[in-house]
């Protein structure tokens, strides 16, 4: 039965074609029988999915619409929103995942069949699955309830073409692939956790059975823990959408029953019997209505009540409560936590009784908010208080990327495990200049209890800092006698300039013809995958970016490719070489791939550079700048010479990246002179 209910924007009709937005626009103006708005508003009006089709059918403007596409904008135009319809989809496909045989009885039939059947067989799965009683309509403490049967029944196109998608996918896969393009449309709405580093504080949590993220958010931290035979996995969230999808998210990652409960995990905890092996928590920071008035008498604040503007000090005490005595837990906490007066003594009494093992500078670029290097703290509930404890302070602010590619995670995973897993098991640890020491609990009793670890640590050894001076101030050197041997020759003005008018061509002709294939960046793509993305392209820097994990298809450089950014309105083409090929292509890039018995790379890429061609090109909107690609214009010329014209693009962009390296490596060493002669590791002569 075709979906007469789910509704699509002129934007998602644009990803349909795979056209622009001015083109159905142009279509709105241009054909009477375009179907006419059933929804929206009068400037961002929605049309029903099913007319869409069939009029982009009649008029060959689609052969078919990719499946994928299809689920995704059955669940993004939902009359219900798009989170109850993910919530369903995931529903059915934690179904099929566990018992595929009942789905295919109860989705044969009619659509009513189907919405009239699904939900006794939803709760045989539920209900085990996320703790609850088979049959009470109410699973995992009031995370996700069973849909009725007409809360069901116009989600079923929906439901079968998720199905369907997962037959190609699997169930998991297809919702990871959901829920990612969700989380990346709507990327204001939530505060996520990047993988790297859940996967970071699970392995500082070492092995549990029983884990707990009171502020779970959409699962990553759980997601991120090493699965066990006998493990349990208990999660809470105030917003109800995402305790939802946590939980189903978790019961299709694993086999271990999951726990998920929506509400205010401070006012209203609703595992206050748990006893977990590790906690693992991103709370939300700088709350001010977290619950201070009604909860002053409250038994878990054993290290002190914390002050209104101490949110986060709170979620440590919160935490403590919940692990067994020897358990521990690892929160993502803002720097300001570390040093701010009004906690000072909660701190002091976290340290005195040996709660308190470390805590972990990140690098800036880390997890939202990217311009604020976070902490990690990581307690422990005392067994009995330590003798002499001493705690671990680290700072892995080194490892800081350069541009937005984020964090060198690899350097920090392997720097802060060995600190941390080496004072664990000693109880202190030896300096380790400019990244770790165990510092005795007395030095840091004073009036401020300062945790902040830059504060506390040596600065690198002086050797060390001297000798990669030494190191960049011989690389630049080479850098700029490079620079100074590809400097471009001058123009010799007595030579015939190159003629001004020759035949012209488009990119867009040239795809027609098959001289090129053209080929846009995607939403998805897999985490072991780099992404070259346009800041990257940009900056002549190597793949740095992330896309939403998902079994979406991505679009993967080879060398002699040309990658132009479409937004900003500069005027920048690369061309790939053996470094960057196999990156995948990220959004609001275009690549260009030529046939090299019609284009030379090089002479595309150079022609494509070109100011005036931008400018005729571009379209403008009040605050961005777009480039239409296919209206960029070459000249019909010999392949011979477009060598010709290549060679000299080639030397070009040589020593563009040469002024490039040598802007770097001189930023680097004099950020190092300044270091050096400040902190006294080189002497002012």
């Amino acid at each position: 039965m075709q979906d007469s209910t789910t509704e699509v924007t002129a934007a998602g009709i644009a990803r349909l074609a795979g056209v622009g937005r001015a083109a159905v626009s142009n279509w709105r103006r241009r054909h009477a029988d375009f179907p006419k708005p059933v929804g929206g508003t009068e400037t961002s009006p929605s049309f029903a999915l099913a007319e869409v089709e069939h009029w982009l059918r009649r008029h060959s403007k689609l052969a078919e619409v990719p499946l994928r596409e299809r689920v995704w904008q059955q669940l993004a135009g939902h009359p219900d929103g798009p989170v109850t319809a993910l919530t369903h989809a995931g529903c059915v496909l934690l179904l099929i995942h566990d018992r595929s045989p009942v789905w295919l009885e109860v989705s044969s039939g009619s659509d009513e069949r189907l919405a009239a059947m699904l939900p006794g067989a939803l709760d045989h799965v539920l209900a085990p699955r996320l703790g609850g009683v088979a049959g009470s309509r109410v699973n995992s403490a009031g995370a996700v309830n069973t849909p009725t049967a007409p809360r069901l029944l116009p989600s079923v196109p929906l439901l079968r073409g998720a199905a369907e998608l997962a037959a190609e996918l699997g169930a998991r896969q297809t919702f990871e692939f959901l829920l990612g393009r969700h989380l990346d449309a709507h990327p204001r709405q939530y505060t996520l956790t990047p993988a790297d580093l859940a996967g970071l504080m699970a392995d500082l949590a070492g092995p549990a059975r029983t884990v707990l993220d009171p502020a779970c958010g959409t699962g990553a931290l759980l997601r991120a823990v090493a699965p066990r035979p006998d493990q349990r996995l208990y999660a809470q969230d105030s917003a109800p959408e995402l305790a939802a999808l946590t939980a189903l998210r978790l019961a299709l990652h694993t086999r271990a029953p999951v726990h998920a409960a929506a509400g205010d995990t401070l006012r209203t905890d609703a595992h206050p019997g748990v006893r977990a092996d590790a906690v693992l928590c991103h709370p939300p920071f700088n709350e001010r209505n977290w619950g201070h008035d009604e909860l002053a008498y409250d038994p878990r604040w054993e290290y002190g009540f914390p002050a209104r503007t101490e949110s986060e000090l709170a979620w440590v005490q919160h935490a403590l409560a919940r692990v067994r005595d020897g358990g521990t837990a690892v929160l993502l906490m803002p720097p300001a936590a570390a040093s701010r007066r009004s906690g000072r003594r909660i701190r002091a009494d976290l340290l005195r009784r040996g709660a308190l093992r470390a805590v972990v500078a990140l690098p800036a670029g880390a997890a939202p908010p990217y311009n604020v290097p976070l902490h990690l703290w990581v307690l422990r509930r005392p067994e009995q208080a330590p003798a002499h404890p001493e705690v671990l302070l680290a700072d892995a602010g080194r490892f800081t990327g350069e541009g937005r590619g984020g964090p060198d995670w690899q350097g920090v995973r392997e720097a802060v495990l060995d600190a941390w897993r080496a004072h664990d098991r000693a109880g202190r640890l030896d300096e380790r200049p400019g990244l770790a020491r165990s510092v005795p609990v007395i030095e840091l009793l004073d009036d401020d209890v300062d945790l902040a670890p830059a504060r506390h640590l040596p600065p690198p050894a002086a050797a060390d800092g001297t000798g990669l001076l030494a190191e960049v101030h011989e690389r630049l050197g080479e850098t700029l006698r490079l620079t100074a041997e590809l400097t471009p020759p001058p123009v010799d003005p007595a030579r015939p300039a190159a003629p001004g008018r020759r035949p012209l061509t488009t990119v867009g002709e040239l795809a027609r013809a098959g001289a090129l294939v053209v080929r846009t960046g995607g939403n998805g793509g897999h985490a072991r995958v780099p992404v070259l993305t346009d800041h990257d392209v940009l900056s002549g820097t190597g793949p740095s970016g992330t896309l939403p994990e998902s079994d979406e298809e991505a679009v993967l450089t080879e060398p002699g490719d040309v990658v132009v950014p479409v937004l900003g309105g500069g005027s920048v083409a690369r061309v790939i070489d053996e470094a960057t090929a196999g990156a995948a292509l990220g959004r609001n890039l275009v690549l260009l791939r030529p046939d090299p018995a019609a284009l030379d790379a090089w002479f595309l890429a150079g022609f494509l550079r070109g100011t005036a061609n931008n400018r005729q090109a571009s379209s403008y909107a009040s605050t961005a700048t777009r480039l239409d690609v296919r209206r960029l214009q070459l000249p019909r010329i010999p392949r011979d010479e477009q060598r010709r014209y290549g060679a000299r693009f080639r030397d070009l962009d040589a020593f563009e990246r040469a002024l490039r390296r040598a802007g770097r490596l001189g930023e680097q060493l004099v950020r190092g002179m300044y270091d050096g002669l400040t902190d006294g590791t080189i002497a002012p002569d």
